[in-house]
């Protein structure tokens, strides 16, 4: 029998109650489909074909566990016993492939995008304009009930295991960091508190579901961030979390509020692997190291030295379904790689659209876009050999069309070429080898390095223009003076810069050329020891090296987490919040809507605003309160159970148009609940 090319990747790993057949993690990535009843039929067929494409484990996008986990209002959740049909369509047609699956469990907490936020303390993340209000002994012991509900009804639906998601600054990583958890109760304090949260979370899962289900738990073992976990801490944690039942634990890499690129195209390969390493001494239960592990040699190199047991990749099946396939099968040159450039994965994630891949356009449209053998052959001719011609190209001749393929450049890849000269970006060419593979198995006649004419294309039943785009020409005095060239000229060599540059234009082409001017010497991202320091160092705090961001305050405002994540800044001295201008005298100690005017008491204003944080419907304006939100201890508010849900709201009761514009004392509870999150977050659900 012949020995693979990658042993250790495709060795089956035996957890004891069930034995993956490789050491492929398919990590957490939410594509949008998991969020409405309707598009659950194209979920179940995207996993289908990644387990039929041979991944070992796979992890579902993150399901909040109750209401106020909502990353966003109305997104995927698993609470009640009516929701777990529609996940039995992706568990089933996950087994039929043979293919495992457990659904993530994930609490926003302070990054959820809608005002009934909660979190360890009171603190607002710098990336979300909502404050959470933090919870109280017995909110904290509904969160942990609701993760056990949550995984229970998981189990009921299918699921071959559940993630907790205790990284990435989601709730339990909240608790878990001195940085957000200020409390001085038994969650809060010493680092034996502030984990019991996590602990207790999958200890109390582990006694909901029995022995034989799968529990991972993803671990934050680097936070990136200032004030989070230490690596004493980190261990034990790990240990605490094994001990409480966990499978698996998972590596978290950074916070989404940290300034360091984590899974950027810049980021070497591979660069967060000694994290795990330095972690596997100390538990006993299978590791999983995660992050820029997009080709099976890297990740054979990581289980061959004993960094981690398994491999986690998300992206990368986006790009390949059949990546592991190839793999073992030996044919890496096959695989479409993910380039890590985030743009229709996470762009379009964060823009409220479903996910997608720059290199592989049927990721989460399997059911749509179904390339099916022609029964009418024809002669093709696609003029142009970009992404965008290569596709094309491919596509039709595997479909049984005769495809010649023009291009009036030396060789494919349109401006790929120019975009693997970046540094950072020279990931870029895998996807020229996969399309010179491809073009090669699907016998397309290649023409290069002659331009085409409309009579040459003559005899062609159908012409595709795939020629891409012209730089635009710029027109104000002094445009055609010798000095001003395009980029062109720049990133091809024929014009050679001075000292000093201006560029003209802040979009993704001027910051790539400005890095092409000032980066010298070899690229970071082609050498890991140039970048980060692999297993060097596992503090929270940022590290300075090679290729991660500058200091804060040299930040562009638009900076976050993977480069992807946006701050929505305010002007200096504003807090986030969703007053309209004018309501800063609201705020202070004296409550909203009150002021204290020298020489008197206190002063209600004319036009009060709202606290940050608070609902926007809070007294003076009484459009609406939550019932516990009191006006006495003795009022009949007053006297309503602390900590109540957020959807228990009382009735508008003013005596004209509050400035939510209820009319008076007609407003029913639960078109108040999604009229609120709806005003909330308009631009998130349109």
């Amino acid at each position: 029998m012949t020995q693979p090319k990658y042993p250790n990747l495709l060795a089956p790993l035996d957890l004891g109650f069930c034995t993956l057949p490789n050491r492929v993690l398919m990590g957490s990535m939410h594509t949008g489909l998991e969020d409405k009843r309707r598009d659950f039929p194209k979920l179940a067929a995207y996993f289908a074909e990644r387990a039929r494409g041979g991944v070992g484990l796979m992890v579902t996008g993150g399901f909040s566990p109750n209401v106020t986990g909502w990353l966003v209002p109305f997104s995927g959740k698993l609470s009640w016993r009516w929701e777990v049909g529609k996940h039995k369509q992706v568990t089933s047609a996950v087994h039929a492939e043979g293919g495992r699956i457990c659904m993530q469990l994930l609490h926003a907490g302070r990054y959820a995008y809608h005002p009934f936020s909660v979190s360890a303390s009171k603190l607002k993340s710098p990336i979300n304009p909502f404050t959470p209000r933090e919870l109280s002994h017995r909110g904290v012991e509904r969160q942990i009930s609701a993760f056990a509900q949550s995984a229970r009804l998981a189990q009921a639906a299918g699921y071959d295991g559940v993630e907790v998601m205790g990284s990435e600054g989601y709730l339990i990583n909240q608790f878990v960091a001195p940085r957000t958890n200020k409390r001085n109760d038994r969650w809060g304090g010493s680092p034996e508190k502030r984990m019991r949260f996590a602990v207790e979370i999958v200890r109390r899962i582990r006694e909901a579901v029995g022995r034989d289900f799968i529990i991972i738990y993803r671990l934050s073992m680097l936070d990136l961030v200032e004030g989070g976990s230490d690596f004493q801490e980190i261990v034990a944690q790990a240990k605490a979390v094994e001990a409480a039942g966990a499978t698996i634990i998972n590596t978290g890499i950074g916070w989404h509020e940290a300034r360091i690129p984590t899974i950027a195209t810049s980021v070497p390969r591979g660069a967060f692997t000694g994290v795990t390493a330095k972690l596997k001494p100390h538990v006993f239960v299978p590791l999983v190291a995660t992050n820029r592990i997009n080709m099976p040699d890297v990740a054979e190199q990581v289980l061959a030295a004993g960094q981690a047991d398994l491999v986690s990749m998300a992206r990368p099946f986006l790009a390949d379904p059949e990546w592991v396939n190839k793999a073992a099968a030996g044919r890496a040159d096959a695989i479409n790689t993910c380039i890590a450039c985030n743009q229709a994965c996470l762009d379009h994630v964060f823009a409220n659209r479903r996910a997608s891949c720059l290199v592989n356009p049927r990721a989460c449209a399997e059911t749509e876009l179904v390339y099916t053998p022609t029964t009418a052959p024809k002669r093709v001719a696609v003029v142009g050999a970009g992404p965008a011609g290569l596709a094309c190209a491919t596509v039709a001749a595997e479909r049984g069309h005769e495809v010649t393929l023009f291009d009036a450049a030396a060789e494919i890849g349109g401006q790929f070429n120019l975009a693997k000269r970046i540094p950072g970006k020279e990931e870029f060419e895998e996807t020229l080898r996969y399309f010179r593979q491809r073009l090669n198995a699907t016998g397309v006649s290649v023409f290069l390095g002659k331009e085409v004419s409309a009579e040459s294309l003559q005899g062609f039943d159908e012409v595709v223009l795939a020629t891409g785009v012209r730089p635009r020409r710029v027109d104000f005095p002094g445009a055609d003076h010798p000095k001003v060239v395009g980029y062109l000229d720049v990133l091809e060599g024929r014009v050679k810069p001075g000292a000093a540059v201006a560029i003209i234009g802040a979009g993704g082409i001027g910051f790539d050329v400005a890095e092409f001017l000032v980066h010298e010497g070899p690229s970071p991202t082609l050498d890991q020891r140039a970048g980060w320091p692999n297993g060097a160092s596992t503090r929270s705090s940022p590290p300075a090296v090679a290729w991660c961001a500058p200091s804060p305050s040299h930040l562009p405002a638009s900076f976050g987490c993977c480069n992807a994540v946006k701050e929505n800044r305010a002007p200096a001295g504003q807090d986030h919040r969703l007053d309209p201008p004018g309501d800063a005298e609201a705020k202070g100690s004296e409550g909203p809507g009150w002021r204290r005017v020298p020489g008197r008491r206190r002063q209600r204003i004319a036009h009060p605003g709202r606290r940050q944080g608070a609902h926007p419907h809070r007294r003076p304006c009484r459009g609406l309160r939550r019932a516990g939100a009191a006006s006495g201890p003795r009022g009949r508010a007053g006297r309503a159970r602390r900590g109540s849900p957020p959807h228990r709201w009382r009735r508008c009761r003013a005596r004209t148009r509050c400035q939510a514009g209820h009319r008076p004392g007609i407003a029913p509870r639960r078109t108040l609940l999604r009229r609120t999150a709806l005003a909330a977050v308009p631009t998130m659900l349109r």
